[in-house]
């Protein structure tokens, strides 16, 4: 109880429902699905390393997508059968939080779409 409650003191309540609750932020409403700033993305939840900009590109689908992620070690993903559908998730490794999902329709080199709701991310700016 103590770390839920936690969480909802740390994150706004739009990072709460996605990062704990697993929801998903409407399309084209968060403020990275368009960037073209360079540098990393962290996890809203406890700032680890996740994505960077060199890997990112528009899907065209209203979220913040990528083709890889930074290291393996720091994400996990794990099969999602809600809402009728066969996705899989991912998920930070380091606080267990929800970021979105991953498909099998993105670009080279990976071929990967790393579908990220922004507000599970915050994004360093390279200077």
């Amino acid at each position: 109880m103590n770390q839920q409650i936690d969480w909802k003191k740390k994150l706004t309540p739009e990072q709460y429902r996605v990062l704990r609750e697993k929801d998903t932020e409407p399309a084209f409403s968060g403020k990275y699905h368009d960037t073209k700033d360079k540098g990393v993305f962290r996890c809203a939840g406890c700032g680890e390393q996740l994505f960077s900009s060199d890997t990112k590109f528009d899907s065209g689908t209203g979220w913040p997508s990528f083709y890889d992620a930074m290291s393996s070690e720091k994400i996990e993903l794990r099969p999602d059968t809600s809402h009728g559908m066969q996705r899989t998730e991912v998920i930070c490794k380091k606080c267990g939080g929800h970021l979105g999902h991953l498909f099998d329709d993105g670009p080279g080199p990976t071929g990967k779409r790393y579908c990220i709701n922004s507000c599970a991310l915050d994004m360093e700016i390279e200077k």
